[in-house]
This record gives structure tokens, C-alpha cells and sequence, in this order.
């Protein structure tokens, strides 16, 4: 994946599933009641991972057409394979410069993207560029720093172990647009109309430590990332720590995080 236009490792459709897609499945359910569907829309969902989003626009409206465009070719791949209507295409492109001419879409949404992208300006300006006037836009982030306990755990414990992972989770709880107010305050400097923020909250559901810990073991995301950097002692290590963390003191088994995301959606000028 190009770093210049996302800073999210992606590497295998699968991987991406068992860390961030079986979430978005849940968090595009909240996020379309915010920013609405419309029968005989032609919707865009720029950075569309392995199409969730998509696919739940699909299930509750008719619209006409539903694009996903995502970076990564591994993700568009498994988006594909796993799609089985006729009105949804994916392609590969970037959301700072994306494949479709001008005022082509009804309504244009993102779903936890932007905050991987080094400049959301300009995605966000691509985004208008590509919507008709009048059209909605919308997109949605994690609150990294005060909403997503299963990440800070994560990354809490590491940076108690290791020095070098105090830079990565710094990273990881300042990524733009993440802070309060940001999304909308990007939305109007973009020119959008009618701007609203708000928060949706949903919970991450885990059946085992093993189940939460799979993902970092993978090859998709900054946890994932960091993990790779470390040696087996190291590795061991953190995974205890944060098998103690998530176990409580009590038997493994099932855990329950809240996890908050911000989300905004304005209208484009007519």
C-alpha cells in the first residue's frame, strides 16, 4: 500500500476481517442512520476495506448503484469474491485521488478511513469533488484516544514494556480528525453545508483472549505492525501482559468493550 496516501498496513482480506471488518459490519449500521439512504442513489464508499459498508447499504435500500473503492488490492479482492449483487462494483484507487469524474454521486461516505490517511484534506476534497450538488457526505472515525478500550489496552500495555512502542501508541491516539470537533470543522473548511457531528457507540464483542489476540499476530494494522518488530522473547512478554489485562483476574472467555467512533455528514453546495 502506498504511504504517501495511508498509513494503514494491508496486506490479506482475511486478516483485515478478524481485525477491523467484523467491527465495521456493526459500526455501518449506526453510521447509516446518521447519514441516510435513499432509493436511487449512486453511492461511493471511499476506502471500502473488504466492503461492509457497502454491502449494508445494499440490505437496506434500494439503490441504483454502490461503489467501494479501497487502496489495498487484497481487501477489493475479498470484497469481490464475497459480493453477490449486481448493483455493487469495487475498485482499486486512492482516496486522495479517486477514479470517478466529477458530481457523479448522490451521497459519498467513509467509514474508518480518514483518520489512516497522512492528508484528509484531501480526500475530503475529492469526496465533494466526485458528489453532485446537494449531495450528502459522511464519514466516520474511531475516537482512538477516549472511546476504543480494546485498542488502548493494546497499546497501553506495550508502551509500559517497551519504549520504543510510546511513539507508535502516540501515534495511534493522535491520528487526524479524531479529536473532538475535528471532523466537523474538516467538513466545513471543505466547503460542506448543513454540517453535523455526533458520536456512535458500539460494542466489541470477544469470545476468548485468543480471539482478541489473533489479530496482532496477523499482518494487518498498526498493532499487527508493531508486534512483527518484536523478537520471541519480547513477543511473549507483551502477550502475557495483555492476557492479564483482558482476563481480569477471572476464567478467559467472553469480553464486552465499548468502542465510540466520531461521525459527520454535511450536504454539498448546490
Amino acid at each position: 500500500m502506498s504511504t504517501t496516501s495511508s498509513t494503514f498496513v494491508a496486506t490479506d482480506g482475511d486478516g483485515y476481517e478478524r481485525l477491523m471488518g467484523r467491527w465495521s459490519r456493526v459500526l455501518a449500521l449506526p453510521f447509516l442512520d446518521f447519514v441516510g439512504t435513499a432509493d436511487g442513489d449512486r453511492i461511493l464508499d471511499v476506502g471500502c476495506g473488504t466492503g461492509h459498508l457497502a454491502f449494508a447499504v445494499a440490505r437496506r435500500t434500494g439503490a441504483g448503484e454502490i461503489r467501494g473503492v479501497d487502496l489495498a488490492p487484497p481487501y477489493i479482492e475479498h470484497a469481490r469474491r464475497h459480493n453477490q449483487d449486481a448493483r455493487i462494483a469495487f475498485d482499486v484507487g486512492d482516496a486522495c485521488a479517486l477514479p470517478y469524474p466529477a458530481q457523479g454521486f448522490d451521497r459519498v461516505l467513509s467509514l474508518l478511513v480518514l483518520h489512516f490517511v497522512p492528508e484528509p484534506g484531501r480526500a475530503i476534497a475529492e469526496m465533494r469533488r466526485v458528489s453532485k450538488p446537494g449531495a450528502i457526505v459522511g464519514g466516520a472515525v474511531w475516537d482512538v484516544r477516549g472511546g476504543w478500550i480494546s485498542n488502548r489496552m493494546f497499546f497501553d500495555t506495550a508502551a509500559v514494556l517497551d519504549p520504543e512502542a510510546a511513539p507508535r501508541r502516540a501515534r495511534n491516539y493522535t491520528r487526524p480528525l479524531t479529536r473532538p470537533g475535528e471532523l466537523a470543522k474538516a467538513w466545513r473548511e471543505a466547503g460542506f453545508e448543513r454540517v453535523e457531528e455526533t458520536t456512535l457507540a458500539i460494542r466489541m464483542e470477544f469470545a476468548s483472549f485468543a480471539d482478541y489476540w489473533g489479530p496482532y499476530e496477523g499482518r494487518d494494522g498498526p498493532g499487527a505492525e508493531y508486534v512483527a518488530t518484536l523478537d520471541a522473547d519480547a513477543r511473549e512478554r507483551l502477550k502475557d501482559a495483555v492476557q492479564a489485562a483482558y482476563l481480569d483476574g477471572e476464567a478467559d472467555g467472553p469480553r464486552s468493550y465499548a468502542a465510540l467512533a466520531w461521525a459527520v455528514k454535511g450536504r454539498a453546495p448546490a
